[in-house]
Order: C-alpha cells, then structure tokens, then sequence
C-alpha cells in the first residue's frame, strides 16, 4: 500500500515545532510521509526536522502584528494560503493534519475542515492558544500538552503530554538526591521572555540563605547576554558558587543532578521538570498570553511538587523563604520530586501517535508494512 501521508502545521516558535517534531519524527518511523506547513518564519526554524520531511511554506499573516496595511492586507494573504493549501490536499489526500498552533496554521487547518479531512490539534499550554481556540471546535480531537486545559464549554480534550527531547527521555524519572549537608545543586532557568526578574531577585534570595546552607549551594543561572555580568558579579561578591550563562546545552544533565530548580513555567520547561522528577519553584510569566504559564503551572502546584510565586509577589523575601523550606526538609523535597515524576508524560510522542493512527482509520503499525 502507498505510504499513508500526514500533514503537521505549526508556527515559527519553539513552544509549536518541538512537539511538531517530535510527532513528525514518530511518524517517519512507522513508514508515513510527513509534510510541514508552515510560512517563512515557520520555516526558518523547521532546521531540526528530519531531511525526509517535506517542508511547504504557505501564505498567513497575523492580526495582531504590523501596521494598518498588514493588518488590511492579512485576511488575503490567509485567504490565499487556504486555497493553495486546498489545491494542494485535493491532488494529495493526506490521512490526517495536526495543527500546533500559531497563525501559519490557519491555511491547512482551514483546508482540512472545508475537506473534510481527519483533523486534530495538540496544545502545549493550559490555556488554548489563539488560533487553536478558533479551531478547538472544529476538529475530531484536541491534545493537551498541560492539564487541566482551559477548554471552550463544550470541547473535550486528551491528554497526551508535551514530547520531550531525547537528552530528556534517557534521564526520566532519574534518582533524586534530597538535600543535605553536603554539595547540593540549584538550577536556574528562565527562557528569553521575561527572565531578568529572575535575575534581579533569585541571587539576592540565594545570598540571603543561611551560611551553613550557602556553603554547600552551587548555583547554575540562566541570564540574558545583558544581565550576565552583574549576576555573576553579584553572586562572587556573596561567596555564593555559582555559574552564569545565556544559554546551558546541557540542562537536562543540570536538571536531574539538581536539588531544587527555580524556572519560568512555559511548557517545555514545566514538562522537562516533570519527566525527570524534581522540586521546583515556578515564576510564571505575568505577560503571557491568557497567563497560560500560571495555567501550565497548576498540574505540579496542586500535586504537591512545585511551589507557585506569581510574579506580583515575588520578591527577595519571599523567595529566600521558600527556598530555605525546600532545602531544609529532605523528606518535603523527596516528596516533591516523586509527585512531580508523578505528573510525567514521557511517553507524549507515543500517545500522539496513537491518537494520528486512530483518527486517520490506520490500523497501529500498518503504515510500515
């Protein structure tokens, strides 16, 4: 039989095209075709992808960026992608699409439901992305990366768990270490948007611990370009351990050898922390589109395995406190690590999978035959 094809639509940021990846990668060994559509943006960041996946740019625009003319001009451009998707899925007759969200996936979506095709969408957050809320009622199914999701009355959901990374995957559910009075780890990590917060009030907090606790502390902070500097000074000048980076390639190596992770809570971050099972305090990031971080961070916050801050009351003060609660209680903080393993989704991908064969009438595995 002809290679059964999967079409993956997905926007031109991390948060869409990990998953998107993950599900595309999936499928390529279990004998689909798998094609990505996305726009320009999109496909600037489709690098990771494997070469046998077939990347299609189509036309979209956003309403919620640009001047009066893209504005004016976005409901063409949107118009046009959904007709060539169309063309294009008349002479092709993929078994199924998955949105990920973001605005380059309107044109395939689009065409799916005006085709009638199999169609379903995965959410990473705990809220429904713009465009994913726009088809939430529109598909056969809905993935949810984070739960409890924020649905439309009316719509349920799956969940299935965000995909992780491999370099993940191979540490999930790793031994935790509780602390004590001996060489313990605390990880720091904040993503791009929002993190200098972290940075002005996390080494202040640190410095404030205990000198008995400070002695034993060794500290990896993720900072901005703009703020490493002052951070690493701040913590030499407190004879706190520590090292400061934009950017660690390793973090899940520093995730399970950590004691304690203080993180923004998007997505990816909170589904790395649960896979491989550690305490953490999560920050989410005020700005976020429907605050949709404090909605990824209700899951491990109600299962006892993280403590939640919002960033109006986040000060040096309060978080000092918490992380001395932490650090001071080896039988909390193994309790911690364990719920939030708990809480895990590290077969994400597979029930992805699961839910593309189902709904696209392939019965499991037949696409490698």
């Amino acid at each position: 039989m002809a290679q059964p094809l999967a079409i993956i639509a997905a926007g031109g940021t991390g948060g869409h095209m990990f998953p998107a990846q993950a599900l595309a990668e999936a499928l390529l060994e279990r004998g689909w075709r798998v094609r990505l559509s996305t726009d320009a943006r999109g496909a600037r960041y489709a690098g990771g992808f494997p070469d046998a996946v077939e990347v299609v740019q189509v036309a979209s625009a956003t309403f919620a960026r640009g001047g009066l003319v893209a504005k004016v001009l976005a409901p063409l451009r949107i118009f046009s992608g959904v007709i060539g998707a169309s063309l294009r899925m008349v002479l092709d007759r993929p078994a199924i699409v998955v949105g990920f969200g973001g605005y380059p996936t309107i044109p395939a979506m689009s065409a799916a439901w005006l085709l009638r095709l199999p169609r379903m969408i995965h959410e990473q957050n705990g809220v429904l992305g713009r465009v994913n809320r726009l088809f939430s009622k529109h598909v056969n199914r809905i993935a949810c990366g984070t739960w409890p999701t924020d649905l439309p009355e009316g719509v349920e959901g799956v969940h299935t768990g965000n995909p992780v990374r491999g370099a993940v995957l191979e540490r999930a559910g790793a031994g935790y270490i509780p602390p004590g009075d001996y060489p313990m780890s605390v990880l720091v990590i904040g993503g791009s948007q929002g993190a200098r917060i972290l940075s002005d009030v996390v080494p202040p907090a640190i410095a404030a611990l205990p000198l008995d606790m400070l002695r034993n502390l060794r500290v990896a902070h993720q900072a901005r370009d703009e703020d490493g500097e002052r951070v690493s000074r701040y913590y030499a000048e407190n004879a706190v351990a520590a090292e400061v980076e934009p950017f660690f390639d390793d973090v899940p190596r520093r995730l399970s050898e950590a004691q304690l992770v203080i993180s923004r809570s998007g997505a990816s971050s909170v589904a790395d922390i649960s896979v491989i099972g550690r305490p953490s305090i999560l920050v989410p990031y005020a700005a976020a589109t429907g605050d949709h971080q404090s909605a990824n961070a209700r899951g491990l916050a109600d299962a006892e395995a993280a403590i939640v801050i919002p960033e109006s009351r986040l000060d040096v003060g309060t978080l000092s406190e918490q992380i001395r609660a932490i650090l001071e209680a080896p039988d909390g903080a193994m309790k911690m690590a364990i719920n939030a393993c708990r809480e895990g989704r590290p077969d994400a991908t597979e029930r992805l999978v699961e839910l593309v064969e189902d709904l696209s009438g392939l019965p499991a595995g037949e696409a490698r035959q």
